[in-house]
């Protein structure tokens, strides 16, 4: 894989000289299988980092909102499912619970943004509870999450989208 072996071939291989028949090692490196081994990996992080975002599954409504700026810490996400379940990331939360737990999580964290995602069969009200929730939990700062391709309102399907205000 790295060192190779050099034939000395001409006139002086015949000599009585030690060490001058013997083969010398190759000083050159081959960097084809560390090359072949960094496009692999690069392939795995390329698909796996997609997978790793954080996020219950939902059916999120569709609509034609550019998305939010990225901040450096990672976003807090409350996911309601269909069945009107809340999750603080991937963990289940009673509704009783999740005032003091946002008090709590807000007060170690430096941004005030959370990420909203409902699944569109949940009722508006219920949406607009959690929110309340939030904004008495510390988060003033609240991007409700939906898909790409829905609606402008003018006629057109929408091509742009992430997360609206």
């Amino acid at each position: 894989m790295g060192a190779g072996v050099i034939q000395n071939q001409g006139e002086g291989t015949r000599r009585r000289r030690r060490g001058r028949g013997k083969p010398q090692p190759m000083s050159e490196i081959n960097v084809t299988p560390f090359v072949d081994v960094m496009l692999v990996l690069l392939i795995i992080f390329m698909v796996a980092a997609p997978l790793l975002t954080v996020g219950v599954p939902v059916e999120l409504p569709k609509t034609a909102a550019g998305a939010l700026p990225a901040d450096q810490e990672e976003p807090l996400t409350i996911t309601i499912t269909a069945e009107g379940s809340l999750q603080i990331q991937t963990t289940e939360t009673a509704r009783g619970e999740l005032i003091p737990k946002l008090r709590a999580i807000a007060a170690e964290r430096t941004s005030d943004q959370v990420f909203l995602r409902a699944d569109g069969a949940v009722p508006y009200s219920r949406v607009m509870e959690v929110m309340g929730a939030l904004n008495a939990g510390g988060f003033s700062n609240i991007g409700l999450v939906t898909d790409i391709g829905g609606p402008t309102l003018d006629g057109q399907d929408g091509a742009a989208g992430g997360a609206d205000r």
